[in-house]
C-alpha cells in the first residue's frame, strides 16, 4: 500500500488565540530565565526581586537589628550600628498620686 502524500492545512489563529499565547509568553519570561551550563541552554526560575532589587539585598538595606536578630539573619547585623543608635535604655517609674516612686 502507497501512502499519498497529502498536505496539511496550517489554520490561522484567531485574535483572541494570539493575544493568548503572547500573554502566555510574556508571563513566562517573567517567571524564567535562560542561561548556558555546560554549553547548553537551560530555562531557569527568575531569582524573586522586590522592587526590581534581589530579596536578600532589599532586606540587607531595609531590615533593622531586631528584625534581623529575631529573623536569624546575624549576619546581616553591622556592630557599630547596633551597639550606637539602636538600643538606648528606658526607665519606666510609676509614680502614685503622692509622687512616691513605688
Amino acid at each position: 500500500m502507497v501512502h499519498s502524500a497529502v498536505k496539511k492545512i496550517k489554520k490561522k489563529l484567531t485574535k483572541a488565540q494570539k493575544q493568548a499565547r503572547n500573554a502566555a509568553k510574556k508571563e513566562r519570561q517573567k517567571k524564567y530565565q535562560w542561561i548556558f551550563i555546560n554549553g547548553k541552554q537551560v530555562r531557569i526560575k527568575r531569582p524573586e526581586t522586590i522592587d526590581g532589587i534581589p530579596v536578600d539585598e532589599f532586606i540587607a538595606n531595609n531590615a533593622d537589628p531586631l528584625w534581623l536578630h529575631r529573623n536569624q539573619l546575624w549576619e546581616l547585623i553591622k556592630e557599630e550600628e547596633s551597639l550606637s543608635d539602636s538600643y538606648t535604655p528606658v526607665l519606666c517609674v510609676e509614680e502614685d498620686e503622692d509622687g512616691i516612686p513605688f
